[in-house]
């Protein structure tokens, strides 16, 4: 069985030996680009299916961090639910119970709750 898959894979090889050295070139790119067209348009997918989503939700998250203010009810990554009672530069105060206060890294909230 094997050895029909080695016969199979050399015979395109064959004829475009036997043509000559100048002859198959404008063949053999048009060859390479019908073997590389399937990968073009796997790239062209993942970039439109993975990639481009993936973008847009870090740029929603970045302006949803950096709109943060005193006041706003969050949920942090860990599933924390407060109230942000001061701002700093990369850090945040946040009342999670009464008389209960945290430091948490903006990096740290998940969603705020509207």
């Amino acid at each position: 069985m094997s050895s029909m898959f080695v016969a199979a894979a050399a015979a395109p090889a064959a004829p475009a030996a036997a043509t000559g050295v100048g002859s198959g070139g404008a063949s053999t790119a048009a060859q390479l680009l019908g073997a590389l067209f399937p990968f073009i348009i796997m790239l062209v997918v993942f970039y439109f299916f993975v990639m481009r989503p993936q973008q847009e939700q870090e740029k929603r998250r970045r302006k949803m961090l950096s709109e943060l203010k005193k006041g706003d009810r969050i949920i942090t990554t860990g599933g924390i639910h407060g109230q942000i009672t001061d701002i700093h530069d990369q850090t945040l105060t946040v009342r999670i119970a009464d008389k209960v206060e945290v430091q948490l890294s903006r990096a740290a909230v998940q969603a705020v709750k509207k």
